[in-house]
C-alpha cells in the first residue's frame, strides 16, 4: 500500500470509528441485538417449525408482559418505531393523535390513524426444546416475543371452549404442555394457525426444573417506566417523522437511527414523566396489530 492509498482511507476509517463511538455512547440506538431473545427462523419459502415450552416465573408476577409499540413511516420516508407509554398506563402522544384523527370523522384522517395504530407484543420466558434451524439453541432458556394469535392459543388451553376439555396451565413445570410452533408464510406475513400444544407432560426431574428456573430472565425491565422515552421525547420524534416543526428537545429525538424494538430504551437519569403521568385514555377503536405486522414494518425500515 502506498501513501496515497493510505490517505484516501482516512475518511472511511474515521467513519467506522465514529459509528462505533456512537453505539457506545447511545447503546439504545441503532440495530442493537439482544441475545436473550429467541426467534423462529424461516426457510426461503417462509416456513419454519420448533418446539418450545412456556415457563412460569417465581413470585407473584405473571409469566408474561404486554408491550405496545408504534411502527409506521412518515410522508418524508422517516420511520417512527417506539414503545408506547400506554404500555405502562400513561398518556402516549401518538395515541392522543390517533384518537383525534379517528374522532374527526374525516375518512382520510381515519386512514392515517389506522396506519399509526398500536402493535401488540407479549414477552415470556421459554425453553427451546427443538430448533432444527439452530440446534445450538436447544436446552436454553430464552425470551420470546409473540402476538395475540399465539396468546389466544394459550388462553384456549387455560379456558377451553367446550365442557369436556380439561383446562391446562401451559406454564406449569409439571402439568404444562410443549408448544409445537409452526410458521407458514400467508399473503406475505408469518402465520401461526398450525401451531398446537402437545399433551400435558412433566418438564423434567426436580434438578432439571430448578436449573431452568434459575435461568429465567426478568420481565420487569420491559415495563419499567424509567426505560421508556418521555411524552415530550416521543412527541418530538413524531413531529420530526411527520415533517412538522418539532419543539426544542433532546437531540436524540431528531436522529433517524431506528431503535431496537426488542429492547426498551436505555434507562435515564430521571424519574418517570410527572407532568404527563396521568392514566392513558382509551385509544381510538382501531384494534391492535400483533407482533407479526410489527416485525414486517421493522424489516421494511431496516431495508431502507
Amino acid at each position: 500500500m502506498d501513501i496515497s492509498a493510505l490517505r484516501k482511507m482516512r475518511g472511511q476509517s474515521f467513519s467506522k470509528i465514529a459509528t462505533a463511538f456512537d453505539k457506545i455512547a447511545n447503546p439504545g440506538q441503532g440495530s442493537y441485538k439482544d441475545d436473550r431473545f429467541w426467534k423462529l427462523e424461516a426457510d426461503k419459502a417462509g416456513n419454519a417449525s420448533a418446539t418450545i415450552r412456556f415457563l412460569n416465573v417465581t413470585g407473584d408476577g405473571l409469566p408474561w408482559v404486554k408491550v405496545f409499540s408504534h411502527a409506521f413511516q412518515g410522508p418524508g420516508g422517516k420511520w417512527y418505531i417506539e414503545n408506547s407509554l400506554s404500555t405502562i398506563g400513561l398518556t402516549d402522544y401518538v395515541g392522543e393523535q390517533n384518537s383525534k384523527l379517528w374522532n374527526s370523522g374525516i375518512e382520510e384522517n381515519k386512514k392515517i390513524a389506522q396506519k399509526q395504530k398500536r402493535k401488540l407484543q407479549y414477552i415470556a420466558n421459554v425453553l427451546i426444546i427443538t430448533d432444527p434451524k439452530h440446534p445450538e439453541n436447544e436446552g436454553q432458556v430464552k425470551l420470546f416475543k409473540f402476538g395475540k394469535k399465539i396468546f389466544d392459543k394459550i388462553m384456549d388451553k387455560a379456558q377451553p371452549t367446550f365442557a369436556d376439555e380439561t383446562p391446562v396451565n401451559v406454564f406449569d413445570y409439571w402439568e404444562g404442555a410443549d408448544f409445537k410452533l409452526r410458521m407458514k408464510k400467508v399473503e406475505g406475513f408469518p402465520n401461526y394457525d398450525s401451531s398446537v400444544f402437545a399433551e400435558p407432560s412433566e418438564l423434567g426431574d426436580d434438578e432439571e426444573i430448578l436449573k431452568i428456573v434459575n435461568s429465567l430472565h426478568k420481565l420487569e425491565e420491559f415495563v419499567d417506566p424509567t426505560k421508556f422515552k418521555s411524552y415530550d421525547e416521543l412527541k418530538a420524534k413524531y413531529l420530526s417523522v411527520m415533517n412538522e416543526s418539532a419543539p426544542a428537545g433532546p437531540s436524540a429525538a431528531d436522529k433517524e437511527d431506528l431503535p431496537s424494538v426488542a429492547a426498551p430504551a436505555p434507562a435515564r437519569e430521571r424519574a418517570a414523566p410527572a407532568a404527563k403521568a396521568k392514566p392513558a385514555p382509551v385509544e381510538a377503536p382501531l384494534g391492535d396489530d400483533d407482533d407479526d405486522s410489527l416485525a414486517f414494518f421493522k424489516s421494511l425500515a431496516e431495508d431502507e
